[in-house]
């Protein structure tokens, strides 16, 4: 929006040679070159804890992922308004990532006033997010009772009681991919806690206090637009990029530990060759896709991409003692939409809801969701992708409903089991 080892398999569309590199290229650019572009291209994206990894596990809040589960289900859910109604919660989340949890910041940042379809499912308005509702991030945050995060930049209305959403749609692991990288959101959370600690210094009351910094869980989701932006390389030097991008997000959570976060729940990225915009570059045949029509090569790097971040969370887990740091397998949770895609209820896994060129993928390079050619699916059928490259509300749902039950967690522990957990030593070696 990922797990295995990844093979060393030849380049999509191998034969497609300058014809698809190109087109991917200058894909990439569009979506790089400035954020604004990326909006108007996209939108005109309970288990109790295994002993001594960290902290020990208390039961969820009563009823969490209720409604996750109901929307997973196909249940009825809808509202006019950004959050659900505000109730006292204890939860705090800072969110760091890219369009897959951004909640409303690239819109803000850009001054972009969407319209519907954007949001048309849950919100019933745009609210910033690429998608047409609820994103994972939400599910979470409505599992532990807690109202949507607000972005760091959004001038009127935000609300940062329960936490920050530093994510940015565009946004690149590695420094200088895009406006808002990770170490430029890492120095947003670090301006925001000086600033907290400068008021509580004076008096002041400022959203979130000291205890609040130290309970809160810090969530990552980024490194998409990383791969994104390697896979018209060949694919050994696709694997050579991918320690750099691994290696910031390690710093991000070192330097976050250093500053007091204990709690960290980090997502890999997701099956990048299941998606309409991959698949739609230009390839002579079809020798690349796997039994499922996914592309090989994409999928194969997101897997390399989320052992290494997999691996490096296990050695921050040793030496970080004193924290719980949760890996999160989302490639797995998203790939099954797509492999058990009749169990979901979904016919066309591979194809958008919102894009243009009809079946099978409904997606153009040029003329994307939005655009006034755009072919949109009905309200309420069930599509994987929303606009070629995020999620629509429904697989969001069924996504979250997995990663809630901590299945697909290293180690299996629920976020729910975070809130209320009591630091212990790590003991796993």
């Amino acid at each position: 929006m990922t797990s295995g080892g990844a093979g060393a398999v030849a380049g999509p569309g191998a034969g497609g040679g300058a014809k698809a590199a190109a087109a991917l290229r200058l894909q990439h650019y569009l979506i790089m070159a400035g954020v604004a572009a990326a909006v108007v291209v996209a939108c005109l994206r309970y288990a109790p804890a295994a002993a001594g990894y960290g902290f020990l596990a208390v039961e969820p809040p009563t009823g969490a992922g209720r409604l996750v589960r109901a929307a997973a289900d196909g249940g009825a859910a809808g509202a006019d308004r950004d959050d659900p109604p505000p109730a006292p919660s204890p939860v705090v989340i800072f969110n760091f990532g890219d369009s897959n949890s951004d909640t409303g910041g690239m819109a803000a940042v850009n001054g972009m006033h969407l319209n519907l379809p954007e949001g048309r499912t849950f919100f019933r308005r745009p609210t910033g997010r690429l998608s047409d509702g609820r994103l994972v991030i939400d599910f979470i945050c409505e599992s532990l009772h807690t109202p949507y995060l607000s972005p760091y930049l959004k001038a009127l209305g935000a609300d940062f009681r329960n936490g920050v959403n530093f994510a940015i749609g565009g946004s690149t692991a590695l420094p200088g991919g895009s406006p808002f990288s990770l170490d430029v959101q890492l120095h947003q959370w670090l301006y925001f806690r000086d600033r907290s600690m400068e008021m509580i210094n004076l008096g002041q009351k400022p959203p979130i206090d000291r205890d609040g910094f130290r309970r809160a869980i810090y969530t990552i989701d980024i490194g998409q637009n990383d791969l994104s932006a390697y896979m018209h390389l060949p694919f050994d030097q696709v694997l050579a990029k991918i320690p750099s991008v691994v290696a910031q997000i390690k710093y991000a959570i070192e330097t976050l530990y250093a500053h007091g976060a204990r709690k960290f729940w980090i997502h890999g990225t997701g099956a990048l060759g299941c998606l309409p915009q991959k698949l739609a570059i230009p390839r002579d045949d079809d020798a690349g896709l796997d039994a499922h029509g996914c592309l090989r090569t994409y999928n194969a790097a997101a897997r390399r991409f989320n052992a290494l971040l997999a691996g490096a969370c296990a050695e921050l887990r040793r030496r970080m003692v004193d924290a719980a740091l949760v890996f999160v397998d989302v490639y797995a949770a998203k790939y099954d939409l797509v492999a058990n895609h009749t169990a979901h209820g979904i016919a066309r896994p591979l194809m958008a809801c919102c894009g243009y060129g009809g079946p099978p993928y409904n997606y153009h390079h040029f003329k994307a969701c939005m655009s006034a050619e755009m072919q949109l699916c009905d309200v309420g059928a069930r599509f994987v992708s929303w606009d070629g490259v995020h999620f629509t509300e429904a697989a969001n749902a069924i996504v979250a409903a997995k990663v809630l039950t901590g299945e697909y967690s290293t180690p299996r522990v629920t976020i729910a089991s975070l809130v209320n957990s009591t630091l212990v030593a790590n003991n796993d070696g």
